[in-house]
């Protein structure tokens, strides 16, 4: 079993930015870790992903360029780094790993196992 807990959503200003940290209980190994967003009335959708064995990281086209993800396999800890935040970043993010043997689905959130409680992430313009 695995459970996530999510922290350091919040409010910022346009702009800004925001570190985001999701700590995982129990073993995680050969698998991806990965974080989505959901905007009210919006399907959940892919925001970032990591493979925990090599690192190799995975962006969708919105974000690229402005946040970075990264693990802490020491700490069990995945990070997305939210840099030059916009107003259309306002969401409630969730992070996800799916434990499976890996996949390739990294965008796809119904290849995830696991999920945190989601952590609301507001930005004002």
């Amino acid at each position: 079993q695995v459970q996530l807990v999510e922290s350091g959503g919040g409010l910022v200003q346009a702009g800004g930015s925001l570190r985001l940290s999701c700590a995982a209980s129990g073993r995680i190994f050969g698998s991806c870790a990965g974080w989505f967003r959901q905007a009210p009335g919006k399907v959940r959708e892919f925001v970032a992903a990591i493979l925990w064995s090599d690192g190799r990281t995975y962006y969708s086209d919105s974000v690229k360029g402005r946040f970075t993800i990264s693990r802490d396999i020491a700490k069990n800890t995945v990070y997305l780094q939210m840099n030059t935040l916009k107003p259309e970043d306002t969401a409630v993010y969730y992070c996800s790993v799916d434990v499976g043997p890996y996949s390739g689905s990294y965008s796809i959130k119904d290849a995830y196992d696991y999920w945190g409680q989601g952590t609301q992430v507001t930005v004002s313009s």
